[in-house]
């Protein structure tokens, strides 16, 4: 039988489809506790980059003095990154594990976006992470808690099933669905300082031109993630299109608000002599 590392790394492959939702994002629009922290001259690494929608930004933020690094473990998706920002003579993208960092006591700022919901082990990325970070530098990490998403009115049925079986799909590969919540104490009991928790949430209402974009992306899940669970017996195909049928039509139709539960959380590398020792 797979361990619970290998099963979640087969699920959080991307499937077709998903790059769209990656690449609208921005650094201003989608990590703002991070923009405010960055200034020029500064080194950072960005985990789990993808096409480097927000690793640009950061790019340009830190200016010419400055240098970034951005790395993923999807090989196509680095290509892709340095195709579309080979202009920016600061930024790199290499193909990297975020269990395995290379570089110790490297950079001002290490950070990752939306990447340890996807992790059956997040505390001992965390542990990988803070070693790469300076002494007197900083990590930031934003992510999700699954489990306090809020929809006004209710969704259809059929949506609330697949979401279920998704939150349990996750769950069965040892992913955290709570890990937005979990990231102050893991930051703790690792030995950073100055922690702060800063709450990121993306609420979309109806009166918002981009409203039934963001919304239905449980729909584009449903049609996306949702065929690796009808692969893996979670649900039938037939349950799997009728969540995102009714979803779509629900979203255009009578949808007037939802609320994704997602916090950034910073803390800085202050007396940890030697990361790799302490934190067992």
């Amino acid at each position: 039988m797979e361990d619970n590392s290998q099963i979640a790394k087969q699920r959080a492959k991307m499937p077709d489809g998903t790059q769209v939702i990656l690449n609208s994002r921005t650094l201003a629009s989608a990590h703002r506790r991070l923009m405010d922290l960055l200034q020029p001259g500064m080194t950072v690494l960005d985990i789990g980059c993808g096409t480097g929608a927000i690793t640009n930004g950061i790019a340009k933020l830190v200016g010419s003095h400055g240098k970034v690094v951005g790395i993923d473990s999807n090989i196509q998706l680095i290509e892709e990154a340095k195709q579309k920002w080979c202009d920016l003579a600061n930024l790199t993208f290499e193909v990297g594990d975020i269990y395995n960092l290379n570089d110790k006591d490297q950079f001002d700022i290490v950070t990752c976006s939306r990447v340890l919901q996807w992790l059956s082990s997040p505390k001992t990325a965390v542990r990988s992470m803070i070693n790469a970070v300076k002494e007197g530098g900083q990590l930031v990490i934003l992510d999700y808690n699954h489990e306090k998403i809020e929809w006004q009115p209710k969704p259809p049925e059929s949506m609330q099933r697949f979401y279920n079986l998704f939150l349990k799909w996750r769950r069965d590969a040892g992913m955290d669905n709570h890990i937005a919540d979990h990231l102050e104490t893991i930051f703790q009991e690792y030995g950073l300082n100055q922690i702060h928790v800063s709450p990121q949430h993306e609420e979309s209402k109806r009166s918002n031109i981009d409203f039934e974009s963001k919304v239905g992306i449980w729909a584009d899940v449903a049609a996306s993630r949702g065929h690796q669970l009808v692969q893996e017996h979670y649900l039938s195909e037939q349950t799997r299109l009728m969540a995102e049928t009714e979803y779509r039509r629900w979203v255009s139709e009578e949808a007037i608000y939802m609320k994704m539960y997602l916090l950034a959380v910073s803390g800085s590398k202050i007396g940890i002599a030697n990361a790799g020792k302490k934190m067992k």
